[in-house]
């Protein structure tokens, strides 16, 4: 998983301008037309001619691969107009943080990794159902590509706070346990169910884990702290810390620089620096490349 993550995190900085810029923005655009056309179109859904159907695939209707993307979740306009400001929120302020192309990536990743999931799910399904239902099977949707967006900025920005039902403030990071609560448990129902009821369960466990696997590639390395896996705290660059900033104060005039843009502490009073972990040595870096730059080993 991090030789993945490393390789992603240097073909994106060696591709800055890799993908859609404001690619929310565009799904959301692409969610509204296809909203508008479900309510004024008679006889015809655009969303049933859009959503993912293997059968229609594997019969030549290939669009549905990537359409399905553009297939709102939900028909209350409401709830649906909720939902997609959310996603366009935390969306764009993912692509700030990481950089058009890092966050193409990941949201293209999820995507792709929906499109296995909702073939394999129709191989495992498919002999469950008479010939003449099979064209109604659509196996993948964008709820999992949107859940790891949500985990990866609950992620980033755990202490953010949000309004509950409008009224209620919350941190963003309560709401991610409570959905991560409930997708542990939606797969550890499942997995009880294979032992009851046989494989036919075993989708219910390979498909949530598999569709959001995007996630834990790019958070990896933060899994790998949250449970001690990898010994930061003790490590020799950890303990001479205090030492090392002390020493740069006295001889440098500073005690952070980016080692990317080369904004210091001294220059920007106001700016948040970080010191990067997984580099090798003492590289510090401001809060646009803490997230966007490649390891230095």
């Amino acid at each position: 998983m991090s030789a993945i993550q490393r390789w992603l995190d240097r073909f994106c900085y060696k591709h800055p301008r890799f993908g859609i810029p404001n690619l929310m923005l565009v799904i959301v655009v692409g969610n509204v037309l296809v909203w508008l056309m479900d309510q004024f179109s008679y006889g015809v859904s655009l969303s049933a001619l859009l959503a993912f159907s293997p059968y229609y695939i594997l019969h030549g209707q290939i669009w549905r691969i990537i359409t399905f993307v553009f297939v709102p979740l939900d028909s209350n306009l409401f709830f649906l107009a909720v939902s997609l400001y959310f996603y366009y929120m935390i969306g764009s302020v993912l692509e700030r943080e990481w950089g058009t192309a890092k966050f193409n990536v990941f949201y293209g990743l999820g995507i792709l990794l929906n499109v296995v999931v909702g073939f394999l799910l129709y191989a495992v399904t498919a002999p469950l159902y008479p010939s003449h239902l099979l064209p109604l099977l659509t196996t993948a949707s964008m709820t999992y590509v949107n859940l790891s967006l949500f985990f990866a900025f609950a992620t980033l920005y755990p202490n953010m706070q949000v309004l509950l039902f409008f009224i209620i403030p919350i941190k963003i990071k309560w709401l991610a346990w409570i959905d991560a609560a409930l997708f542990g448990w939606s797969v550890l129902s499942s997995l009880f169910g294979v032992f009851t009821s046989g494989l036919a369960a075993l989708p219910g466990v390979i498909i949530p884990l598999v569709a959001i696997l995007n996630y834990f590639i790019f958070f990896w390395d933060n899994f790998l702290q949250l449970f001690g896996r990898v010994k930061y705290q003790t490590s020799r660059q950890t303990v001479n810390f205090k030492k090392a900033t002390k020493q740069a104060q006295q001889q440098k005039g500073y005690i952070h620089k980016c080692a990317v843009c080369g904004k210091t502490d001294t220059d920007y009073p106001n700016e948040e620096f970080r010191y990067c972990s997984k580099c090798n040595g003492y590289y510090c870096y401001c809060s646009e490349h803490i997230h966007n730059h490649v390891h230095i080993q």
